[in-house]
């Protein structure tokens, strides 16, 4: 059986190529592509030529970048981390043929599976499984940010998402897709106020469509705005916490300065190009605030056990449900033929064409 890959064969080339789909054997699965979602920032990075682990070597073992062979070569053939399948065929009791559910595959037509080794989220069927996409990674995403957030305050006792955002002030840099989602979980765990700030008046339009107030970063000094806006008490005004989705300093550097003294910002950015611009000797040092990673690759310390993946795709699963039909009409801004794919990365890397959620249709 063949199928058809997504292929990045070099800086600025996408090919879909012809593969063999692999061996059903004893234990696995087949699924077919429904949809599989787009992340613009990561994976344009490998298109542009941009991300890091194209020309250094990942040391993982210390947890640096080196000097050495590229981590990850041209050409890379596992592109996308946000996809849906229907199962066609399955050797193993654990999954039933017909089964619609969320992977982390890449984009490919077809793909064997093995449920030991590999995640397999179950869709419910009250879900539209084109929303599907962001349940086995993307939600997850979004979802650990909170997690970041309520371990900053409650340590390894956190019972909720919510644990971190409710009743409190809460700015949201950027409105891409896990801006976005972000500032939808913590409007759903109760956050006294979201703020989403990005300068493209397009997308705080659909921050807006989803019911979320915006403010414009390039108009009156936002951090002014919302400090004088939010006061806890004397000399202590600002955002609880900020939430930073957008991968440039400037981003970071406004985070840093709407929070209050003693805040922190989760930061859930891809800095392909470092952050050179972001002005460690003033709000940062002088408010004492704390910057800390929520990528994905770990929960907080000490939260592993309680905290899963499995949860956290639960709770994307409970966000689509009360939200989906909102994210569905204005998150999700095209859904392509597969074919398409190749045309589509190199317009969206050379800024042809702008997408906030695009989609690929198997």
């Amino acid at each position: 059986m063949r199928d058809r890959v997504v292929v990045v064969s070099g800086p600025g080339r996408v090919e879909l190529v012809e593969s063999d789909a692999g061996e059903l054997r004893e234990g696995m699965f087949r699924v077919e592509t429904l949809y599989s979602g787009v992340s613009a920032g990561t994976e344009l990075s490998f298109v542009k030529g941009t991300n890091p682990y194209l020309n250094v070597t990942f040391d993982a073992a210390l947890g640096l970048f080196r000097p050495g062979e590229a981590s990850t070569p041209y050409p890379v053939r596992r592109l996308g981390y946000m996809q849906v399948g229907r199962v066609v065929e399955s050797r193993t009791p654990a999954i039933a043929v017909g089964t619609v559910g969320a992977m982390t595959y890449g984009h490919r037509t077809s793909y064997v599976a093995d449920p030991v080794a590999e995640r397999f989220v179950p869709l419910p069927d009250d879900l539209d499984p084109l929303l599907g996409i962001y349940v086995a990674h993307m939600g997850p995403i979004c979802a650990n940010g909170l997690l970041h957030a309520a371990a900053d305050l409650c340590g390894t006792d956190v019972r909720s998402l919510g644990d971190g955002v409710r009743g409190r002030r809460v700015a949201v840099v950027g409105s891409g897709v896990v801006a976005l989602l972000t500032a939808l979980f913590a409007k759903r765990h109760g956050a006294a106020s979201v703020v989403v700030l990005d300068p493209t008046p397009q997308r705080r339009a659909v921050a807006e469509a989803l019911g979320l107030e915006t403010l414009d970063p390039e108009g009156d000094d936002p951090a002014v705005v919302l400090k004088t806006r939010w006061n806890h008490a004397a000399g202590d005004r600002g955002a609880d916490v900020v939430f930073q989705c957008r991968g440039q300093a400037w981003a970071l550097q406004l985070a840093l300065r709407l929070l209050r003294p003693q805040g922190t910002v989760i930061d859930l950015a891809f800095y392909q190009g470092g952050a050179d611009a972001v002005r460690l000797g003033e709000e940062f040092h002088h408010n004492g605030l704390s910057l800390r990673c929520a990528q994905i690759g770990r929960v907080p310390r000490g939260l592993a056990p309680t905290w899963d993946r499995e949860r956290l795709s639960a709770e994307t699963i409970d966000l689509l449900r009360a939200h989906g039909d909102a994210i569905r009409k204005h998150l999700v801004s095209s859904v392509v033929p597969f074919d398409q794919a190749p045309a589509l990365f190199t317009d969206l890397a050379q800024r042809r064409r702008q997408e906030l959620q695009v989609v690929l249709a198997g």
